[in-house]
């Protein structure tokens, strides 16, 4: 009888060994309230920092947005979608929320090698976290993004309830995106250097500045293709919802659910097998 087996028949386990996909998943639920603090404990600490705090969860994509708005309203000229200022608006806002949660989970475990290295806790609660407070910080911002949007003509209605479903789907989105460049990131470490410029691609080819269902109606092909991007796809349903010059595509809704749910089933698969080895290669 091997040592292994030897230890496999006393009921020993290897220290640090990955568990089974359902025990694991079920720690990290057991872990919930710790995840949540810490979500939040990030919040304060990063805005406690800096005089204005809080304030500049909403101010960053503010500026962002005028920035865009004056370069691009400029460069488009007459090529500018209808009512430009709001389909910017809701464009920059919800880019805001997907380029943190991408940044941040590439570099939630290579950023926490002391935490990973010094206490037991599946290593998800981490990228999780990082995307809950995303997740967070983007709740006043949806309510300033509803604000200046009826400033420009937009008006409530019970429509307006179908941001849930969106923005749950898109949060679980996002989580599965974390979860994968926060695996990837400890592997390959300078791709945490490239992750920047791979989001300010996806966020220049997600339809921020213009509608990609008329630039390409020339183009049905592309067209149909450009249809199953998965943020363009989010910015059309909530154009569509808040904008009266814009229809809800009802299509993109079951596009965008086979998205949340594959990306974040592989996120969280392609995570967990790599579990035994987040602290030993950072």
């Amino acid at each position: 009888m091997s040592m292994s087996e030897l230890a496999a028949a006393n009921s020993l386990e290897r220290v640090g060994a990955r568990p089974s996909f359902t025990d694991y998943v079920t720690e990290v639920w057991r872990r919930r309230d710790f995840t949540y603090s810490l979500a939040k404990y990030r919040i304060q600490s990063e805005n406690e920092r800096n005089r204005l705090g809080m304030l500049w969860v909403v101010l960053r994509p503010i500026l962002s947005a005028m920035v865009y708005g004056l370069v691009f309203g400029l460069i488009l000229a007459g090529m500018r979608p209808a009512n430009f200022v709001p389909f910017l608006i809701i464009g920059v806002f919800f880019l805001e929320f997907f380029n943190t949660s991408m940044n941040g989970g590439a570099k939630s475990i290579i950023s926490n090698t002391a935490l990973v290295q010094s206490l037991p806790f599946p290593r998800m609660v981490l990228p999780i976290a990082t995307v809950l407070q995303n997740l967070l910080n983007f709740m006043p911002t949806l309510l300033l993004m509803f604000v200046l949007t009826m400033l420009w003509g937009a008006r409530p209605n019970l429509s307006w309830f179908l941001f849930i479903p969106l923005i749950a789907l898109f949060y679980l989105f996002n989580q599965g995106v974390a979860l994968i460049f926060a695996r990837l990131t400890v592997h390959v470490r300078d791709l945490s250097q490239f992750v920047p410029f791979i989001s300010r691609l996806i966020f220049y080819t997600s339809g921020v500045f213009f509608d990609p269902r008329t630039v390409l109606e020339p183009y049905p092909t592309l067209q149909a293709v450009y249809a199953w991007h998965p943020l363009n796809e989010v910015l059309a349903i909530a154009r569509g919802i808040l904008l009266d010059e814009y229809s809800i595509p009802w299509d993109y809704w079951w596009k965008l659910a086979i998205w949340a749910v594959v990306i974040l089933v592989v996120g969280t698969v392609f995570f967990w097998k790599a579990e035994e080895r987040y602290g030993r290669e950072n």
